[in-house]
């Protein structure tokens, strides 16, 4: 009897259409799924409203130019409080792992702080620095540096002893250390910590301005809501969903191109 035949397996570009279209499935049954729920009459129009009414004030948003000044408002918070939460991050997870007395100093204190949800450290800055932009920048900013400084501590503890102790026979100078040894050692777990937190710190943000803000993405939902404009407060929804979105991918891609060589 013939043996079965095989599967002939797909080639490359074939596979990657299949990935794009099975990719497509889950938000176009999403859809599918929201529109029957509207039409169905089971929740009033007033709590949800269907595509169509959110695609229509999406389209009037971006008209009117309101749209585009949210987004400018929230990417301009979140590049500023991740400009300087990263850095600092980098230079404190460096500093407690280089160093055993900052270690034993430092670290007890870092990780119980790590525990707390960032978005609990809004009422008390609010307090400090009110709702204005020193706020939102700072909430960011704390949301980016626990994942970095967390990150850039593992990476830095990674490097095996080994490569220490030959730069100290060497008589490595310290910034050829960094450069040479430090940094290429610990990119790939510093990029995945850059990316965990620009997704994170991109949540907390559209989070605090729903609660304590005047302009941004969140703000805009929670005019939305006050004004029962349940189209608005989704398009919000779908805004803010894209943009995490496009951050993920693009840290993604950034990630995989700085660490090439690792699979060359």
């Amino acid at each position: 009897m013939a043996g079965a035949a095989l599967p002939v397996p797909l080639p490359a570009h074939g596979r990657a259409r299949h990935s794009r279209l099975a990719s497509l499935l889950a938000p176009v049954a999403l859809l599918a799924l929201w529109q029957l729920a509207c039409l169905s009459g089971l929740f009033p129009a007033q709590v949800l409203v269907p595509p169509s009414e959110v695609a229509r004030a999406l389209w009037s948003l971006a008209a009117s130019g309101e749209l585009e000044r949210h987004i400018g408002e929230s990417m301009f918070r979140l590049t500023a409080g991740f400009a300087i939460g990263a850095i600092a991050g980098l230079i404190f997870g460096a500093t407690i792992a280089l160093s055993r007395l900052a270690e034993a100093a430092l670290a007890p204190f870092f990780l119980a702080l790590w525990q707390v949800p960032v978005i609990a450290f809004v009422p008390m800055l609010v307090i400090f620095l009110g709702i204005d932009e020193p706020f939102k920048i700072a909430i960011v900013a704390l949301a980016t540096f626990f994942p970095v400084a967390l990150a850039t501590f593992d990476g830095v503890r990674g490097v095996p002893k080994a490569w220490f102790d030959v730069a100290r026979v060497y008589r490595t100078r310290l910034p050829d250390l960094i450069w040479r040894i430090l940094i290429p050692a610990t990119v790939p777990s510093v990029l995945t910590g850059l990316r965990i937190a620009l997704t994170r710190a991109w949540v907390v943000l559209v989070a605090a301005e729903l609660l304590a803000a005047d302009s941004g993405i969140g703000q805009m939902m929670e005019m939305g809501r006050q004004l029962f404009r349940i189209d608005v407060v989704l398009a919000g929804v779908v805004v803010s969903g894209l943009i995490g979105f496009a951050l993920d991918r693009g840290a993604k891609a950034i990630e995989r191109r700085a660490t090439r060589w690792k699979t060359a």
